[in-house]
C-alpha cells in the first residue's frame, strides 16, 4: 500500500501548483463553533505569504479578528489519479494598508486572466473607491500537507498493482 510520503508535493511542488491556481478556501473558526469556509481569490508572495482582500465587516475578518487560526486549501483533479492538493494551517493577520490591499485586488484578479492596470497608474481616489472598505488578510504558513496521486504507481502494469495492494 502507497504511504503518504510517496504522494507528499516537494516544496517546489507546492509553490508551482499554488502559482497555477487563482481561487483558494478560507476556513476561519465561526462564533458558534462550527468552520466558516469561503473561496477567495488569493495573491502569493515569494515566501509563500497568502494574501486575500476582503471587505472590512465580513464574517471571515470578524472571525479572523477573534481566532487568527485558519486552514486554507487548494485541491484539484477529477480522476483520483489526478487529485492534488495544498493544505495550509497558519495564523491570519489584519492590515489596512491601501495599497497593499489595490495591489493584492489586482494581483489576485490577474491570476484569474484579468488584465488589469498597474498599481502605480490608479489614481488615489481610485483606489479609494476600490479599497477603501477593505483589508487585507495576510497568511503566513505554519504548516503544509500537500498531496499529489499522480505520484502514484499505475494499477494498470502488474508491477505498479503490485505496489499499490502491497
Amino acid at each position: 500500500m502507497p504511504h503518504k510520503d510517496d504522494i507528499r508535493m516537494t516544496e517546489e511542488e507546492i509553490r508551482a501548483y499554488l502559482r497555477e491556481g487563482h481561487t483558494m478556501t478560507l476556513v476561519t473558526n465561526g462564533r458558534n463553533g462550527f468552520p466558516h469556509a469561503v473561496a477567495m481569490f488569493y495573491a502569493l508572495d515569494e515566501d509563500l505569504t497568502v494574501k486575500f482582500a476582503t471587505y472590512a465587516s465580513s464574517q471571515k475578518v470578524k472571525n479572523a479578528e477573534r481566532d487568527p487560526k485558519v486552514t486554507l486549501l487548494v485541491e484539484t483533479g477529477t480522476a483520483y489519479s489526478e487529485l492534488r492538493g495544498v493544505m495550509i494551517e497558519g495564523e491570519a493577520e489584519i492590515t489596512m494598508d491601501l495599497n497593499e490591499t489595490v495591489t493584492t485586488m489586482i494581483s489576485a484578479n490577474a491570476a484569474t486572466g484579468s488584465p488589469l492596470p498597474d498599481i502605480d497608474q490608479i489614481p488615489e481616489d481610485v483606489k479609494v473607491k476600490m479599497a477603501g472598505r477593505r483589508v487585507l488578510l495576510k497568511v503566513r504558513p505554519k504548516r503544509f500537507v500537500s498531496w499529489d496521486h499522480g505520484k502514484l504507481p499505475s494499477s494498470r502494469t502488474p508491477e505498479g498493482l503490485k505496489k499499490v495492494i502491497g
